[in-house]
């Protein structure tokens, strides 16, 4: 669908209020015209009469490894094209190729390829990759959940600003562990260059974390999950997500990895200003049960939970249309904070809110058209329908 698109009679949640039954037009890739009445004029007009449909942006995902059979790791066009393709059909409009500890040359061509990808390719209608989330090599061993151990490294300032180099200055946020030899440094150096330096895969203790948000630390990569956690003698890194006002939080909201009573836990304590839902998503996203590959390594995919074959969790397959509908299920958020945690403070967080994260005129068209139970109507990527479930909606 090309030209222009016109939502009447539904709810929009705009950056600066909520319209119940407004209008919305686009053209050109971006928001045109938002109205309280019906706006007329456009090439295709979408009628939410007597639905109870609500117009929000995009779903942005900070931290995704693969779907449908693709992961960033491939390091192939076809590989962040297919991601991109899929991933509308859960609402998500942008998101950064996350990649994963492995050998340096291995990142190496991910980082490239992402590069390359967002220069020369990002085709309409698909999700945007808006850079790339390095999650290792800089983590602790102790920590490593499935990034393979004998690939973990210091913190390098050399290494980084190599791949940054490769990535085309694409790198857009970094997970380290902050305890690591050198990491206070490197936290210094990526901040000064507006990067995102995100605490993860560590076992850092109160005041360490604490050291690290005075270099610059802005960030916590999947709340709970291989992190020092709460103690009343050191509240750990998850102690400090609750307290310290600087850091934006990640969340995986799928129940595996955190129980419901934990979400509702920190999100207590962060709210909507400090939570970002994540999906941490591998390859075997949207695929069937069974065995696929992470960085080399067997993962078994049975029901909601991807596992090594010791056990251990492998990131997750879980959708942010999924995150979003249990986080509307559990707590008493509105559909205002909602639009938060699921884009604005992605958006806020990466430096990129001129145009992504919320709905304002002249911004992207990346829009979300959600039912009363949070799941995907229809979902558009810079003025192009990406996904209609019309079909599939009462």
């Amino acid at each position: 669908m090309a030209g222009s698109i016109e939502w009447t009679n539904v709810t929009i949640v705009t950056e600066s209020e909520t319209i119940r039954s407004g209008s919305l037009q686009v053209h050109d890739g971006v928001v045109t015209a938002i109205a309280k009445q019906p706006i007329g004029g456009a090439d295709i007009t979408i009628n939410g009469n007597g639905k109870r449909w609500s117009l929000v942006p995009g779903f942005i995902d900070v931290h995704i490894h693969g779907a449908d059979g693709h992961d960033v790791m491939d390091a192939t066009t076809e590989a962040l094209a297919g991601m991109a393709a899929v991933l509308p059909k859960e609402g998500t409009t942008s998101f950064l190729a996350t990649t994963m500890t492995q050998s340096q040359t291995a990142i190496s061509n991910a980082v490239t390829n992402v590069g390359k990808y967002v220069k020369n390719e990002q085709p309409e209608g698909r999700a945007e990759v808006l850079g790339i989330h390095l999650e290792g090599p800089f983590i602790s061993k102790n920590k490593a959940g499935a990034q393979p151990l004998n690939y973990i490294a210091p913190p390098s300032i050399k290494l980084f600003n190599q791949w940054q180099q490769q990535s085309e200055d694409n790198i857009r946020l970094v997970t380290l562990a902050p305890e690591e030899p050198g990491a206070k440094d490197f936290i210094k150096h990526v901040s000064s260059k507006g990067i995102v330096a995100s605490i993860g895969h560590s076992e850092a203790t109160f005041d360490q974390v604490t050291e690290a948000v005075d270099a610059g630390a802005r960030h916590v990569t999947h709340l709970y999950n291989q992190m020092s956690g709460m103690h009343h003698r050191d509240p750990g890194i998850v102690g400090a997500a609750f307290l310290n006002e600087k850091l934006m939080v990640e969340m995986i909201v799928d129940y595996v990895h955190s129980r419901k009573e934990a979400v509702q836990l920190a999100y207590h304590h962060t709210q909507a200003d400090r939570t970002i839902l994540i999906t941490d998503a591998m390859r075997a996203k949207c695929l069937p049960e069974g065995a696929y590959d992470l960085g080399g390594q067997q993962v078994h995919v049975k029901g909601k939970e991807a596992r090594l074959s010791d056990g251990t969790l492998a990131g997750s397959i879980l959708t942010l249309e999924e995150a979003a509908a249990h986080m509307k299920e559990n707590t008493n958020i509105t559909i205002e904070d909602l639009v938060r945690i699921t884009s604005t403070n992605a958006a806020e967080q990466l430096g990129i809110s001129d145009r992504k994260g919320g709905i304002a005129e002249g911004k992207d068209a990346d829009l979300v058209l959600l039912d009363e139970n949070c799941r995907v109507v229809m979902t558009v990527c810079r003025g192009v329908l990406a996904y209609d479930n019309r079909e599939g909606t009462a």
